[in-house]
């Protein structure tokens, strides 16, 4: 369920008007790695998971929607025990960004993972997705093909790559 408001604004420029926006609690989102991100090439996880908006299945790092005041790291640890079933010894906040700023509020506070450990899944109901380990290169490689299209996901490993790990 999402909130559409119309609010009325005040522009730069002392003019007025209507701006429909959609109101959004905010996101996280993680980065998993299966393998030090220092090393050579590290390995991470991603979700194939299907989305009906996107008209199929895309690849994505595990996310979800914050709880009613809940903290985002605590958001990000929770959707990645849910979806890939992994606890991770460290979680990092990498950055925060806004998802579509032209007509939501919506922020993704985007984390990292480290020290992983297997466990079982909890998927919901409408979650229908495949768990994929692969080594970071081959996610930017995946990028650059336009393989991986969802920007929360390429921005994530784009800003991993570049601050996190030496690919």
């Amino acid at each position: 369920m999402i909130d559409l408001y119309t609010d009325t604004v005040r522009f730069p420029d002392g003019s007025t008007g209507e701006m429909d926006i959609i109101r959004h609690p905010g996101a996280s989102a993680v980065v998993p790695f299966l393998t030090d991100p220092g090393s050579a090439d590290p390995q991470i996880l991603l979700i194939r998971q299907y989305r009906y908006a996107a008209g199929g299945y895309i690849w994505e790092i595990p996310a979800g929607r914050l709880d009613a005041g809940e903290d985002p790291q605590h958001c990000a640890v929770r959707e990645l025990r849910e979806e890939t079933g992994c606890t991770a010894e460290r979680v990092s906040h990498l950055y925060t960004m806004f998802t579509t700023p032209g007509f939501t509020d919506e922020v993704i506070h985007v984390f990292m993972a480290t020290g992983l450990t297997r466990g079982a899944t909890a998927h919901e109901h409408d979650e229908f997705m495949e768990i994929v380990p692969m080594s970071l290169r081959e996610a930017l490689d995946r990028i650059g093909s336009g393989e991986i299209r969802d920007a929360k996901t390429a921005l994530a490993l784009m800003y991993a790559a570049r601050w996190a790990a030496p690919v």
